[in-house]
C-alpha cells in the first residue's frame, strides 16, 4: 500500500521573487490542521517567515477550521514553529539580517509517512523590468511549443 505525495503551491513567490537557496523544513501543526492540509484548505498569501529568540516562525499561512474540528479547533492564521538543524538556522539568520533578503514558504508537501514538510527559500524581490522577462519567456516558450506541436 503506497500512500500518494500531496503539494500545495505558492504560485505568488515564485513571480514575485527570485530564490537563493531553498530549504525543506518541519513543521509544528495541530492534529485539525494536518486534516484541513490533507483536504487542501491551506493558502500562503502574505506568508512569511521571521526569527523569534533564535527560532524560525512561519507567519501568514492560512490553514482554515477543520470542517468536522469541535471546540478544540484550530486559530486559521496563527503563527507556527518551523524545525530546521542548528546550522541551517544561523546561516539563514545571518543572511536575513543583510539588506534585501527574506524568507518566505513555497510549498507544502505531504509526504508518505502523512508528515507535513515546508519548503522555504531564502529570496529576494523581483524587479519590475525581472518580472516582464519572465512573463516574455514564458510566452515564448509556449509559443515554441505550440509550434512543435504540429
Amino acid at each position: 500500500m503506497s500512500a500518494k505525495i500531496s503539494t500545495f503551491k505558492n504560485k505568488k513567490a515564485y513571480y514575485q521573487y527570485e530564490f537563493i537557496e531553498k530549504f525543506i523544513a518541519g513543521i509544528v501543526l495541530l492534529g485539525t490542521e494536518i486534516k484541513s492540509i490533507r483536504d487542501g484548505k491551506i493558502n500562503f498569501t502574505d506568508s512569511y517567515c521571521v526569527f523569534r529568540n533564535g527560532e524560525l516562525w512561519v507567519t501568514g499561512i492560512h490553514i482554515a477550521e477543520y470542517i468536522l474540528g469541535t471546540c478544540n479547533n484550530h486559530e486559521a492564521r496563527r503563527d507556527r514553529k518551523l524545525l530546521l538543524n542548528r546550522r541551517e538556522l544561523n546561516k539563514l539568520q545571518k543572511k536575513v539580517s543583510e539588506k534585501g533578503f527574506t524568507i518566505i514558504p513555497i510549498s507544502m508537501i505531504l509526504n508518505e509517512k502523512g508528515l507535513a514538510k515546508l519548503e522555504i527559500a531564502l529570496a529576494r524581490g523581483k524587479k519590475l523590468h525581472d518580472k516582464r522577462e519572465d512573463l516574455k519567456a514564458k510566452d515564448s516558450k509556449r509559443d515554441m511549443d505550440r509550434y512543435n506541436k504540429f
